[in-house]
């Protein structure tokens, strides 16, 4: 299987059965809310989302190789957030990672279609997540 099918195949499971493997033990991670290195921080992340998120999905749009060190992915990201009322939340955005020459990402950084206050509000029926006309 090489790296896309991998890639994708992690984003059909996500939050479960991730190959970590994948990954620098160094890996570079950054999204609005987390910066910091390292595979086990990585996991960690992942584990509480596990954890604590309910009816997690990413839903994978599009996956490609930008340049021959850099893949592309295109998701949408929803859950069911663990507060009483049980609100429904969702995350369109894109990732870039980047791969060395031993074929290991050692980035990935997640760039949102939101802002961190419309993820928020979400969790109040203030707002739906989409970027305005979407």
């Amino acid at each position: 299987m090489d790296l896309l099918d991998q890639i994708r195949s992690d984003y059909e499971h996500f939050p479960k059965d991730q190959s970590f493997h994948l990954y620098a033990d160094d890996v570079y991670f950054k999204d609005p809310l987390n910066e910091f290195r390292g595979v086990k921080r990585y996991q960690e992340m992942i584990g509480f989302m596990e954890q604590w998120f309910q009816q997690v999905n990413l839903d994978l749009h599009d996956i490609r190789y930008s340049t021959p060190q850099r893949i592309d992915t295109r998701w949408t990201l929803s859950w069911v957030a663990p507060a009483p009322w049980k609100p429904a939340m969702s995350i369109p955005g894109r990732s870039e990672l980047g791969i060395n020459d031993e074929g290991k990402i050692v980035s990935h950084i997640d760039y949102w279609d939101c802002s961190k206050l419309a993820v928020l509000g979400q969790l109040f029926g203030l707002d739906s997540g989409k970027p305005a006309g979407g």
